[in-house]
C-alpha cells in the first residue's frame, strides 16, 4: 500500500469544525408579547454563543395602529408585498446562507418563502403553531380540539368567527392559508419546516406538509444550573389568562383539590382569577422572579385545552426539577411522561385535574422523584447546546437541498 503524503492527509480530516454560517432570522412580533416573541430571541443570542452570524428583521404588529391599517393589512396579508419587499432587500444585503421564518402574520405572509428563493437563499421556517392551517393557530373551537380546516375549506374560520372572534380577522387569515395551499407554497418553497414535537408534525403532514421537507426540533433553554434542594410546596400555573390555557377548569378544580395554587401572568381573564378560594393571583412577574417560583412549587400544573406547540414553561419547569401535572391532550401527553416527568389529568375536567394536584402533595417521595426525572430530561433534550446543535444541521440540510435545485452553470 503506498504511504498518505502530507497534502492527501489533509485531504481526508473529517474532524475539522464546520465553518459559521450567516443566518438571518424573520418573526413578526405580536401585539402581546407571548412565549413564542422570547423563544425567538433566545434562539437568536443562542446561534450568537455558538459562533453564529447572525441578523434579524423583527416586525410589530403595533405598527397597526388605525381602521384603514388594519383594512389594509387584512387584504395585504396573503401576499403582504411590503414586509415581502423589506425581508428580500435584507436579504440582499446581508447575503445569509439561510433565512429562517418564525411568525409571518400578517406583514410579511408565506410568500416571502418564493421571494428569498428567487435571490439562491434556502429557507427555514419554524412552525410555533398551526396557523398555516388554522386560522386561530391553535385547533381549538368552543374550548374543544377543532381539525375541520386540516383537510377542509379554510373559510369555515369565517363562519366560526375563529381569529379573535372577527369576520374581518378571519377571512384575513383563510385568504391567506387558502391562497397559500392553491399556490403549493408549503410543498415548493419552504426548504426545511421545524416542528416543535412529534404530535404537530403528524398534524401538519395531514395538513399536507411534505414528509421530506419537515424536521422535529424543540425550542432550547439555557442552563439556570443545578436545581436548589430547598422545600417545596404548592402548585404553580405560569401563563396567559386565555381560555385556551384552561383557566376555567383551573378554578373548578381550586374548589376541588387540597393543593394551594398559585397563578403568575396576565391575560383578559385575570377578573375569573381574583378572589378565588384556594388560588392566588400573583400577577405578572420576570423571568427571575418566575423562576424562583417554580423552584419552590411541588409542581407545575399545564391545564390546556388546545393542541399547544411547546410551552417553554414545561422546559423551564424541568429545568429546575420542577415535574409538570399536564392536561392528556396533543403533544402535552407526550412532552410530559405520566408517572416518570409529571402526571397527566383529562383536558377540561376539573375533578381528574384535582386526583392529580392532590397526588402531588400526598405523596411527596414520587414528586421528587419526578422532579429529578424532569431535570434528566432537560438535560437530555433540551439544553442550549443541543437545541443549537440541531438547529445547525438542519440549515446546512436545507442549504444543501437549496443548492441542489440550482441551475448547474454550462460556461
Amino acid at each position: 500500500m503506498n504511504p498518505i503524503a502530507p497534502d492527501d492527509v489533509r485531504l481526508i480530516r473529517f474532524d475539522a469544525p464546520l465553518p459559521p454560517l450567516r443566518i438571518l432570522v424573520v418573526h413578526n412580533r405580536y401585539q402581546i408579547r407571548g412565549g413564542e416573541d422570547a423563544v425567538v430571541e433566545q434562539e437568536v443570542e443562542s446561534l450568537r454563543r455558538a459562533g453564529q452570524t447572525v441578523e434579524t428583521l423583527f416586525f410589530d404588529n403595533a405598527s397597526i395602529e388605525t381602521t384603514l391599517d388594519r383594512l389594509r393589512t387584512a387584504w395585504e396579508a396573503p401576499q403582504a408585498p411590503r414586509g415581502i419587499a423589506a425581508v428580500v432587500a435584507a436579504t440582499r444585503a446581508f447575503r445569509p446562507d439561510v433565512v429562517h421564518i418564525h411568525n409571518v402574520f400578517p406583514l410579511i405572509s408565506p410568500g416571502v418563502h418564493a421571494a428569498i428563493r428567487a435571490t439562491g437563499t434556502a429557507t427555514v421556517q419554524t412552525l410555533h403553531n398551526f396557523r398555516i392551517t388554522c386560522a386561530n393557530g391553535i385547533m381549538m373551537r368552543d374550548s374543544a380540539p377543532c381539525e375541520r380546516c386540516i383537510d377542509g375549506s379554510p373559510y369555515n374560520a369565517v363562519r366560526y368567527r375563529c381569529y379573535r372572534g372577527s369576520r374581518l380577522g378571519s377571512l384575513a387569515v383563510a385568504r391567506m392559508i387558502d391562497v397559500h395551499r392553491r399556490r403549493g407554497t408549503w410543498a415548493r418553497d419552504v426548504d426545511r419546516f421545524i416542528a416543535l414535537s412529534a404530535f404537530a408534525r403528524d398534524r401538519f403532514l395531514a395538513a399536507g406538509v411534505p414528509a421530506s421537507r419537515i424536521r422535529v426540533k424543540p425550542n432550547g433553554l439555557a442552563d439556570p444550573g443545578v436545581p436548589k434542594n430547598g422545600p417545596r410546596s404548592g402548585i404553580l400555573f405560569v401563563g396567559r389568562f386565555s381560555t385556551e390555557k384552561g383557566i376555567a377548569p383551573l378554578i373548578a378544580a381550586a374548589a376541588l383539590t387540597r393543593a394551594p395554587i398559585r397563578v403568575i401572568g396576565e391575560g383578559p381573564l385575570e377578573a375569573m382569577l381574583r378572589d378565588v378560594p384556594n388560588l392566588t393571583l400573583i400577577g405578572y412577574r420576570d423571568r427571575d422572579a418566575v423562576r424562583k417560583a417554580m423552584e419552590a412549587a411541588a409542581a407545575l400544573v399545564v391545564p390546556s385545552l388546545c393542541y399547544e406547540g411547546l410551552p417553554m414553561v414545561i422546559a423551564e419547569a424541568f429545568a429546575v426539577a420542577t415535574p409538570v401535572v399536564a392536561s392528556r391532550i396533543g403533544a402535552l401527553a407526550d412532552l410530559v411522561v405520566d408517572g416518570v416527568t409529571g402526571l397527566h389529568a383529562e383536558a377540561g375536567d376539573p375533578a381528574d385535574l384535582a386526583r392529580a394536584l392532590d397526588r402531588i402533595i400526598d405523596e411527596p417521595h414520587t414528586t421528587a422523584r419526578m422532579g429529578a426525572a424532569a431535570r434528566e430530561t432537560y438535560e437530555r433534550t433540551w439544553t442550549e447546546a443541543s437545541v443549537t446543535a440541531q438547529a445547525l444541521t438542519i440549515y446546512r440540510d436545507a442549504i444543501a437541498a437549496r443548492a441542489a435545485e440550482q441551475p448547474i452553470s454550462t460556461r
